[in-house]
């Protein structure tokens, strides 16, 4: 059986088409709507978040073969995990990464390492502030950001109760709340900028699956600065940024099995 970490659209998309190839699979998700869209397609998954001791249980108690990681770019610490619970385990750990996003030289997009310096980037510049990252790190830049003189925080997320509970604790206003679940068009993004009056949008280099380039796009054809966050530096080992990649690893390891 082969073990895949997922949660986004590609992810199940690999997932059905590592299936396809005649490999018993089980997949692993953090919410209950990614759920529902692996069981949609008749693939068998487990919910929750797991500790690097709770998966290497997992892949013992299944009888795991393979790890395959397709989590999201920025799901750093379930990477960590399942790195360290595959080395554990002594199972092989493949990594599926969709590819990064290039950008063309432009004085409106600005490139920094991880949140925190995208809020002081931010907190630098003011103006109407779009954040397109999510709830989980909505406190950093709630902390930097709320109260500055000549600033608005606008953030954009997943409309679930959690997230609005978050908002209302971290003193963001009801109006200043896009709950919204995408994909994003580069049309409705440009119809949330405008709505705004957005000065900076800033968001994840997630890659094109992520809809990056139709936030970006629609941004830099609006005049927008956007502060786009690189990707964490972690040393996968073995990484695919395509499916075909990925499928050949796994063939070849239930090959030297056999």
């Amino acid at each position: 059986m082969i073990l895949v970490l997922a949660g986004t659209s590609d992810a199940r998309e690999l997932a059905l088409q590592i299936r396809a190839e005649g490999h018993a699979i089980l997949t692993t998700v953090v919410t209950d709507s990614a759920a529902k869209s692996m069981e949609m397609e008749g693939l068998p998954v487990l919910t929750g978040r797991l500790t690097a001791e709770q998966m290497q249980e997992l892949i013992r108690d299944k009888c795991i073969r393979a790890v395959v990681d397709a989590t999201h770019p920025f799901a750093e610490e379930a990477s960590k995990n399942a790195i360290a619970a595959s080395q554990e385990a002594k199972v092989p750990y493949v990594r599926f990464e969709r590819q990064s996003l290039t950008y063309e030289q432009s004085g409106l997009i600005t490139i920094v390492d991880d949140y925190q310096a995208a809020a002081e980037e931010a907190a630098q510049r003011r103006g109407n502030i779009m954040l397109t990252t999510g709830s989980k790190t909505l406190g950093i830049f709630a902390k930097r950001l709320l109260g500055l003189p000549d600033t608005t925080l606008i953030a954009r997320m997943l409309p679930r109760k959690d997230n609005m509970e978050k908002c209302e604790e971290l003193g963001l206003e009801q109006r200043n709340i896009v709950a919204m679940q995408g994909p994003f068009s580069k049309e409705l993004n440009q119809a949330l900028y405008a709505h705004y009056n957005v000065t900076l949008m800033i968001t994840k280099e997630s890659g094109k699956v992520g809809a990056v380039d139709e936030k970006l796009e629609a941004a830099l054809e609006m005049g927008i600065e956007s502060i786009v966050i690189g990707r964490p530096g972690l040393e996968y080992g073995t990484q695919y940024a395509d499916f075909d990649g990925v499928l050949q690893h796994i063939g070849q390891l239930i090959f030297k099995e056999a």
